[in-house]
């Protein structure tokens, strides 16, 4: 209670931290990395109309099926976008989750280019918990597709490769970074693959 019997108002407090400014792009921690494996921020936004000039400029085209920004870097552009299963023009889209930012691509392009998705897969027939990690990262993906609506050309046909192969990294990162940790192990461990070129929890816009 204050002096004069009524309730003390609250002190304004210097130690909560600003939210992250949308149009910063600078190269330091964000709010909620973790120790071994970074998480972005997963969401589930609607498009707004700078997402669509970020992605424009990002993909070097106008984005194509876009439902929904599934994953921000710290600086709030878009890393992942979730795309419709059909585009506007009748197309056929299995690619739900779609990596945008250009440097996590370029970052995911080097790891690939070094032949891992044949050790990956390779390792699909010699590690069971990793297999059947990836089978159930399948099973998540096509839910979260049919989710948005059914598509019959591309019932039961995921992406990245899965669930017996490792095809594209690119989509595998993208599941990784939209759903969180644990769910995509793969992806998971493609994103501490490329920890040293590209890190989600760090802008480098």
């Amino acid at each position: 209670m204050g002096d004069n019997g009524r309730p003390a108002r609250p002190t304004e407090r210097t130690d909560v931290p600003a939210r992250p400014d949308p149009t910063a792009h600078r190269d330091v921690p964000g709010p909620s990395a973790l120790p071994d494996l970074p998480a972005a921020r997963a969401v589930t936004d609607a498009v707004s109309e700078r997402d669509v000039e970020v992605l424009t400029e990002q993909l070097g085209r106008p984005p194509r099926g876009v439902v929904g920004v599934a994953a921000r870097c710290v600086c709030g552009r878009p890393l992942v976008v979730r795309t419709a299963p059909r585009l506007d023009d009748g197309t056929p889209f299995p690619t739900t989750y779609y990596l945008t930012s250009p440097q996590a691509v370029a970052a995911v392009s080097a790891v690939e280019a070094t032949g891992v998705m044949k050790e990956l897969t390779a390792r699909l027939g010699e590690d069971d918990d990793l297999a059947e990690g990836h089978r159930r990262a399948h099973a998540a993906y096509l839910a979260d597709r049919e989710a948005l609506g059914h598509v019959p050309e591309i019932a039961g046909i995921s992406a990245g490769g899965m669930p017996q192969r490792v095809k594209c990294l690119h989509v595998l990162v993208a599941h990784a970074l939209a759903a969180g940790p644990g769910v995509n192990p793969v992806g998971d461990e493609a994103l501490t693959m490329v920890a040293d070129r590209w890190r989600p929890d760090r802008c480098t816009c």
